[in-house]
């Protein structure tokens, strides 16, 4: 993972990130999608959908884990704007530490009358981030920065390096053992979620475009805010039902989610950048 961001950052100059920080607009509104619309477009979704109070809390737990490396490769790939979406990664990475514990802890009152308080360990997450995401980023700009003909050679091959690394990421998140994908998935379950998590991630990309559109955003970054916003990030999905709460059955909506989420967002994004992206001038970015 460390290696993509690596490879994003490749592609992107300091200038980029001191731009969308002084016109902080697609910024703000990437966070209020995920922070806000998000969990209340899943809250919809797991109240209407006919499964178990278990379930029903890991579609919710989807809700809280936005973005992430995945997202940001997939709007490398369709040319949408890569420093807004690292951006929102990394500050979603900070918010999180609060957010997550809160309302995660809501959700299980709710769906399940439980009283079961999760924390996670801010020192460690916040080196792991920095580890993960902030320094290969930052690696990657400074090369493209001091050494630009290396990092332009460099990005001809990223469309190749790419791709290989994300099926390795998700083979590895598939068949790292049992702790990571061994919730005894059935068949049925899978015919019983897909339909509501595939709604949970078309509904998200749809209201985070919109949102875009009312603010009158650049079309790059409304496609970005789409993605980020429907793109979920389901490593940390896992993480949070399988160690922190300890229920195989809740890490079952996300692992359905991955089966449909990269391949369904992907190409909602690619085609509506092939079919409008091209016809609005670059210099409307904000």
């Amino acid at each position: 993972m460390a290696l993509i961001l690596f490879g994003l950052g490749l592609s992107l100059a300091p200038s980029d990130f001191k731009r969308l920080f002084k016109q902080p607009k697609s910024l703000a509104v990437g966070l209020f999608s995920q922070m806000v619309l998000l969990p209340i477009i899943a809250f919809i979704i797991a109240s209407l959908a006919p499964v178990s109070p278990e379930l029903k809390v890991g579609i919710m737990i989807l809700s809280v884990c936005p973005g992430g490396i995945t997202s940001n490769l997939v709007s490398y790939f369709v040319k949408g704007n890569v420093a807004l979406a690292i951006s929102l990664t990394v500050c979603n990475a900070f918010l999180s530490l609060f957010t997550i514990p809160v309302l995660v802890n809501l959700f299980l009152k709710y769906f399940l009358a439980a009283d079961q308080m999760i924390s996670l360990p801010f020192l460690k997450t916040m080196t792991e981030i920095f580890i993960i995401t902030v320094l290969p980023a930052s690696l990657g700009v400074f090369v493209h920065h001091k050494f630009k003909s290396f990092a332009q050679q460099a990005e001809k091959y990223l469309n190749y390096i790419l791709p290989v690394l994300l099926l390795l990421v998700f083979l590895f998140k598939f068949f790292a053992g049992k702790e990571s994908g061994g919730t005894g998935m059935k068949m049925e379950e899978i015919y019983q979620l897909a339909g509501w998590v595939i709604a949970l991630n078309i509904g998200s990309m749809i209201a985070g475009f919109v949102v875009g559109k009312s603010f009158r955003l650049h079309f790059k970054n409304k496609i970005t805010i789409a993605v980020e916003v429907g793109l979920h990030n389901t490593a940390l999905a896992l993480i949070i039902a399988g160690d922190k709460i300890a229920n195989p059955a809740m890490q079952k909506p996300a692992l359905v989610y991955a089966m449909f989420s990269f391949v369904i967002t992907f190409l909602i994004a690619w085609i509506m950048m092939r079919m409008y992206g091209s016809r609005v001038p670059e210099k409307s970015e904000l």
